[in-house]
């Protein structure tokens, strides 16, 4: 057994305390031995955490992280009229080495901002999965499937690809890669390929992720069609279980509300991509209120634009109360666990708790930045005005990805040099 002493810190306890300790971990189970003081006389190796806070890892969930290298390539649209006009066709141009680079890029970015698990719903899985293998991060992963504008037997291919990509990556990277079956979303997915391939991924025992009620478009199609709300039709064709994820739930009803909290099926607030794209304002305090489980996403960089997930609780704790139009709404403790623990078992990931027995997965704050003084509550400055660049370490299953700022399971120049060179590659095609 070989060990890891994070010393001299202050440690986020699952209560959301914080207390002055050493963590233990055995880096071959990537497993928390031990919280407690006086701990570096026992390891192989330490991680210096002095005057700074020792925190769970983040779980970012629901991202499309390959999208990094569409960042900033176009903004300032609605929803429908982004992806038709500008997303979808650059898409149509991604390679599988344009995928792999892009993974990358972004989980050299979810690195550098203390995030060590994620959810990504794309395409050209493997190239993920083997990015992920090599960055030495947890995450859950899927195939994204869509069906319209496609034939009969092209759309099955699709639901096909993702339940094998699901069969075959579940376990993989020494198991920190899980899996899901992913319809892209409830108007995206005909409700014949739904009746057809959810019971084959329930059977294969494949959880389930997709987009749903993230805008009124998205909403009223369903209504029209099928004379019900979005989520009792997704109810009606099996998909709200307690494995099961869906992100963005911002026109959501009553009804709807009480049909997540009743099936136990979780929810990923993406707000900075939901006011960037006008979406809407999800009604995460009564969600919170009604026992659902509420987790944060960055979703792609594309529409965000970067993958933070301390910038992401900053702007849920800010638009929650915006929304509710209450001050005391989605406090700070609400988001904090959000991206940790909330996170955690919104995805169905063994993650986001920092105590004996636990996942070896940290990231380590550093204090000693004017915007982080006075500490008067550190849950508090995590929620509202600790930064990506405020991460000193990062830590997953017991492996240190980034030690002072250097990331050590990525080359950081080599992966944006090639990823400025896809992008540019990427935008001469789809202009041509």
């Amino acid at each position: 057994m070989t060990t890891l002493a994070i010393i001299d810190g202050q440690v986020l306890r699952p209560d959301l305390t914080v207390a002055t300790a050493d963590v233990l971990v055995d880096q071959e189970r990537g497993e928390i031995l031990e919280v407690g003081p006086d701990l570096a006389g026992d390891a192989d190796e330490t991680l210096d955490a002095a005057d700074s806070l020792v925190t769970p890892g983040f779980v970012n969930g629901h991202c499309h992280v390959a999208m990094s290298l569409l960042r900033g390539y176009a903004d300032d649209k609605p929803l429908e009229a982004w992806l038709q006009e500008d997303i979808w066709p650059a898409e149509g141009e991604l390679t599988p080495d344009d995928v792999r680079v892009g993974s990358e890029l972004g989980l050299l970015e979810l690195i550098k901002s203390g995030t060590t698990a994620f959810a990504d719903m794309y395409f050209h899985v493997p190239e993920v999965a083997a990015a992920v293998e090599d960055a030495g991060l947890r995450a859950r992963l899927g195939h994204g499937i869509v069906t319209v504008g496609k034939d009969g037997e092209a759309a099955r291919d699709d639901a096909r690809t993702s339940l094998e990509i699901a069969r075959e990556y579940d376990g993989a990277a020494d198991g920190r890669i899980s899996t899901a079956f992913m319809p892209h979303s409830l108007t995206t997915v005909g409700s014949e390929y739904l009746e057809e391939f959810v019971p084959e991924a329930r059977n294969a025992g494949v959880p389930i992720h997709y987009h749903a009620n993230e805008t009124t478009d998205e909403v009223a199609p369903i209504v029209e069609e099928h004379g019900q709300r979005p989520l009792e039709y997704a109810a009606e064709h099996g998909l709200l279980e307690p494995e099961d994820f869906v992100a963005h739930a911002v026109h959501v009803d009553d009804r709807e509300i009480e049909l997540l909290a009743e099936a136990g099926t979780g929810v990923i607030h993406c707000p900075a991509s939901n006011m960037k794209l006008a979406s809407g304002m999800a009604p995460v305090q009564r969600m919170l209120e009604a026992g659902v489980t509420v987790g944060l996403g960055t979703d792609g960089a594309a529409s965000n634009n970067d993958l933070s997930m301390l910038d992401e609780a900053r702007d849920a704790a800010m638009l929650g109360k915006l929304a509710a139009d209450d001050a005391s709404a989605v406090p700070a403790e609400a988001v904090v666990d959000a991206m940790t623990r909330g996170n955690a078992n919104a995805i169905g990931l063994d993650s986001g708790r920092l105590e004996e027995g636990a996942p070896a997965d940290f990231a380590v704050i550093d204090l000693e930045k004017p915007h982080l003084t006075p500490p008067h509550d550190m849950v508090s400055h995590l929620a509202y005005a600790a930064a990506a660049a405020d991460v000193r370490h990062t830590v997953c299953d017991g492996r240190v990805l980034m030690r002072d700022r250097e990331v050590l399971t990525l080359e950081e120049a080599a992966v944006r040099e090639r990823a400025l060179e896809a992008a540019e590659s990427l935008s001469a095609r789809v202009d041509e």
